[in-house]
């Protein structure tokens, strides 16, 4: 699907990399998890010293990472669940009948397609063929933007997509970012750590391995891994960090495509243009002007035969998990196993279960619903929405530091949000994807340039904000600035994190804090930069913009002193939304949830108050544990804190905490010098 800028989109939870290895059958119904389980807890340890391992200690000694995982925690064992429901939907879909529906016969037969191993492992890299013949084919550097323009979704050279304008967020206009790399962030390519040497060495080696899988001879092989490790290393330096991706501004560069075509004149846009189905396109947003003049630097600088070999490499990246199993297994080998620290890769069913969720999400999405989300859950799930709403208004008029004229505006921002709960009200239309049983990568493709045109059709044409950017299975949420709208799919609306059938406290601590988290990513540092309509626009008084940095940088600071892995730190200005939407999500949630709860007489359970009930609901939502490789990787490329410090961060600010657990001035879990911007 069409990808939001990372550095608009605030997302709950870290991308979830792998799933389990458990081959339950389809039909097992996992065990109901509640919402508080005082098993996960270790109450051997003091919550005023740890409060995650007090939280979360019995949970992460009876949940070992499986051996395909990179990560596990709460959210990806309920991920994992979820792929069995989804499992049984595509199993019955996937059955030829006369009588299926066209959305069962689309989601059934790409799922019995991508399930023929026997068929994908007989074909080998045949399915490559006319890729790599029009490559080959290719006269000129010229011709390298015909190339580009069917290679959509293979990350070549750079990216391009829809976008809702900075300036007017009515609008979709045309964009073309920084792209173009084989590894996860442009940070890999230019680090001289120790480590970072080996993971280039070692990417190296597995690029020469793709080619010798292609045909090459090994020396051959090995000469055309440095040409792209040569070409992608200059791409990178021409790549904004994802600390300037989070500023809005830097992203915010719309001109004519004749302003692009001065910056990168070696690339032939207008072909490219006409290409993709835009012919007349006036103007477009440039979200990295620098990355295009590095772009041209290297178009003019390395040969078409470089360029060729780099192309190549690309397509079979790419399509590698797709292939045959010596492709799916070296791809494995790096990206799975070097790079995340798995050591199994997960069973086929999983991955096709994946593949249609990401390719068919609503299709699929559709039937989930009908059969896992109820209308009760969905009315509770907006209940507490509009609880923490309240909540909010409220914390915006107390607040003591921001001026009138300030909070009129917020407030403002606030009533102007929407809440999307579960799927989307209009189903989207997948009637013109044509999906052909027995041809895996065909029907990939096929997925991915339905997607591309998809999202390029919406270009000069008025905003749907009904859309979602998430399939109703996802077990995930999200802010977007640009739409002013907070988005809870129903696979992230089920037991543990959301329990109906739970006390209050606990639901409010996990769900409630996400709520809460998404909320006040309209508020954070990005979020605040945008107003009520999704537009990039300063409606900050100069002082209380001051104001509100020097609270952040209170988060900022405290998080940068947390270690993740060896000598490797939090970067707490990667992290800052977040960790101020973790801290302001939890506050409402408290806040909302005295309210709910307001003349009951609350009674302990489980030797547990209902405030200590309340915090352990969100601790535990964060149980889980990763692996070593995966801390190093999320250290550079993930947003977000470590579990970790998303609980122990988050509490150690808050005095309903201290009192709660009773502690004492200068224990762990209370900050000195405490930290809130809402």
């Amino acid at each position: 699907m069409g990808v939001l800028r990372p550095s608009v989109i605030a997302l709950l939870v870290v991308a979830l990399h792998s799933l389990t290895t458990a081959q339950q059958p389809a039909s097992a119904a996992p065990k109901r998890e509640p919402a508080l389980d005082v098993t996960s807890m270790d109450r051997s340890v003091d919550p005023c010293v740890d409060f995650f391992q007090y939280s979360c200690g019995g949970w992460i000694k009876a949940n070992p990472i499986p051996p395909d995982q990179s990560s596990w925690n709460t959210y990806s064992k309920m991920h994992d669940e979820n792929l069995g429901r989804l499992r049984g939907i595509l199993e019955a879909a996937e059955a030829p009948d006369a009588t299926r529906s066209a959305a069962a016969q689309k989601i059934g037969d790409y799922y019995s397609s991508c399930m023929d191993e026997k068929a994908i492992e007989a074909k080998g890299a045949e399915p490559l063929k006319p890729e790599l013949e029009q490559i080959a084919k290719l006269g000129s550097k010229a011709q390298l933007a015909d190339v580009a323009a069917v290679m959509v979704d293979d990350n070549v050279l750079f990216r391009f997509d829809s976008t809702q304008d900075f300036r007017d967020a009515t609008q979709v206009i045309a964009e073309a970012d920084q792209g173009g790399l084989g590894l996860p962030d442009r940070d890999y390519y230019l680090k001289e750590d120790a480590k970072s040497v080996e993971l280039r060495k070692a990417y190296v080696v597995h690029v020469q391995k793709m080619f010798e899988l292609l045909g090459d001879p090994a020396e051959t092989a090995a000469a055309e891994a440095q040409t792209v490790m040569r070409v992608e290393t200059a791409l990178a330096k021409g790549s904004m960090t994802r600390v300037e991706r989070r500023e809005p501004k830097n992203l915010d560069h719309k001109m004519t495509s004749g302003d692009l075509e001065k910056i990168t004149p070696d690339f032939q846009w207008q072909g490219y243009f006409a290409k993709v189905g835009l012919p007349s396109l006036a103007s477009l947003n440039v979200a990295s002007p620098g990355f295009f003049k590095v772009l041209n630097e290297e178009l003019a600088k390395e040969n078409l035969a470089d360029w060729k070999i780099y192309l190549r490499w690309h397509l079979v990246h790419v399509d590698a998990p797709f292939l045959s199993s010596a492709f799916l297994n070296e791809n494995f080998a790096f990206y799975g196993k070097t790079l995340r620290g798995q050591q199994e890769l997960q069973p086929r069913w999983k991955r096709c279960t994946q593949g249609v969720d990401g390719d068919l999400g609503e299709a699929l999405g559709r039937v989930y619903v009908e059969k896992y989300f109820s209308p009760e859950a969905k009315q509770e799930a907006l209940k507490m929405v509009k609880e923490i709403d309240v909540a909010m208004e409220r914390d915006i008029t107390s607040l003591p530091w921001m001026s009138a004229a300030t909070k009129q505006q917020a407030l403002v921002k606030l009533h102007g949000m929407a809440n999307k709960i579960g799927y989307p009200d209009k189903w989207r239309d997948y009637s013109k994807l044509d999906i052909e049983r027995g041809d895996e990568l065909g029907n990939v493709e096929r997925s991915r340039k339905f997607e591309f045109d998809r999202q390029l059709a919406k270009i000069g044409k008025p905003v749907d904000r009904g859309e979602w950017d998430m399939t109703p299975p996802t077990v995930n949420a999200y802010y977007n600035p640009q739409m002013n709208d907070i988005n809870f799919p129903a696979g992230v609306l089920q037991p543990p994190a959301f329990d109906p059938q739970s006390d209050a406290a606990p639901n409010y601590g996990d769900t409630g804090g996400t709520i809460g988290h998404e909320l006040t990513h309209g508020f954070d540092d990005e979020g605040r930069q945008f107003d009520a309509q999704g537009n990039l626009r300063d409606w900050w008084t100069e002082e209380d913009g001051k104001e509100f940095v020097k609270r952040a940088s209170c988060i900022s600071d405290q998080y940068s002193t947390y270690t993740i892995i060896d000598d490797i730190k939090i970067n707490g200005k990667l992290t800052l939304g977040e960790d101020v939407a973790d801290l302001g999500g939890l506050i409402l949630a408290y806040m909302a949830w005295k309210d709910d709860t307001k003349g009951e007489n609350l009674q302990p359970v489980d030797d547990l108050t209902p405030e200590q009930r309340f915090f352990v609901g969100y601790g535990q939502s964060w149980c889980g544990e990763t692996r070593d490789e995966t801390k190093r990787l999320r250290a550079t490329v993930d947003p977000h804190s470590p579990e970790k410090y998303r609980t122990n961060g988050v509490v150690s600010n808050m005095p309903e905490f201290q009192e709660a657990f009773h502690c004492k001035a200068g224990a762990p879990m209370v900050n000195q010098n405490r930290c809130r911007v809402w």
